[in-house]
């Protein structure tokens, strides 16, 4: 295999929102000309680099051609910044996987479409997976969603609104990394290099050579204006799309998640596409899929026949 398909190529998009467009970025493993594709899509505050050691592992272990795309969602990494702030919702995400999902057939005859969502990247592909009158190139075979599901805890909810977008400088890539391992407390268990080699995907330089987290802090703008009615309603729409999906899922949960609750995990796999339930116990939210044991699993789910 060239070594060119195991590292990450970055493209663009342009993304309709209501006072025009955006370029949404997103980075490209493998074979551009690949009729199997896998979206990996990341969390709230992260970027498309996260998946840099799943999307390398899949491309690898494939029996067939293989690309991964892993896009940072509007606000993030080298996306452009929306200038509406409540813009950074769901329906607004949503729209923007379309407009990629477009490209890509535009280029190639997509075959399969597989789908990997952490948190707010798999309400994402819920939303997309559980209306099967979207416009995709191909409905959503398999569906990973890590340590999310149609019920958030309002708890954690509450916890997301204290510190999204609140950050400042940093002098230097190490300072940085050790406040988001303090942030990010939940990934569980990540070796010094992993956790330093994904933060350096996380800032951009700063003033004097410092640096600074690489999203527009008015992503948190429409989260802090959620309320608890608004959540529940919110809940009740996402089951309904839920149980519309029709894709095999896999569904991983941190032990330790104060975001998916036991009983939802439960539920999940007792409805809708009835999720085979995978957990790691030394995880909160939301494990990272970086470590051997959680890339396995992830691509034995995918790559199986």
């Amino acid at each position: 295999m060239s070594a060119s398909l195991l590292q990450p190529q970055l493209e663009f998009v342009p993304c309709p929102h209501p006072e025009g467009q955006h370029r949404m970025a997103y980075w490209r493993w493998g074979e551009a000309s690949a009729r199997r594709v896998v979206l990996c899509v990341h969390g709230l505050t992260r970027q498309g680099r996260d998946f840099d050691r799943l999307a390398k592992a899949l491309v690898t272990q494939s029996p067939e051609p293989l690309q991964v795309i892993c896009p940072d969602v509007a606000g993030r990494g080298q996306s452009e910044w929306l200038s509406d702030p409540m813009g950074y919702q769901i329906p607004q995400y949503a729209s923007d996987m379309l407009a990629l999902l477009a490209q890509l057939r535009s280029g190639v005859d997509i075959e399969t479409l597989d789908w990997v969502g952490t948190s707010m990247g798999g309400v994402i592909g819920m939303v997309l997976a559980g209306q099967p009158a979207m416009p995709m190139p191909a409905p959503i075979r398999r569906l990973v969603l890590n340590d999310v599901g149609p019920a958030i805890a309002w708890a954690a909810v509450q916890r997301m609104q204290q510190y999204v977008g609140q950050y400042g400088q940093f002098q230097s890539l190490d300072e940085a990394a050790a406040a988001l391992r303090v942030l990010s407390a939940g990934f569980g268990p990540v070796p010094a290099d992993v956790w330093r080699e994904m933060s350096s995907h996380m800032v951009r330089p700063a003033a004097q050579g410092s640096v600074t987290l690489h999203y527009d802090p008015a992503i948190g703008t429409p989260l802090r204006a959620l309320t608890a009615e608004a959540a529940a309603a919110g809940e009740q729409v996402m089951w309904g799309l839920y149980d519309q999906i029709r894709a095999q899922t896999l569904l991983i949960r941190g032990g330790q998640s104060d975001l998916l609750l036991p009983e939802t995990a439960l539920a999940m796999t007792e409805r809708g596409p009835r999720a085979q339930l995978v957990t790691w116990p030394d995880c909160g939210h939301a494990p990272t899929l970086t470590s051997d044991a959680q890339i396995e699993a992830v691509a034995h789910f995918l790559l199986e026949a």
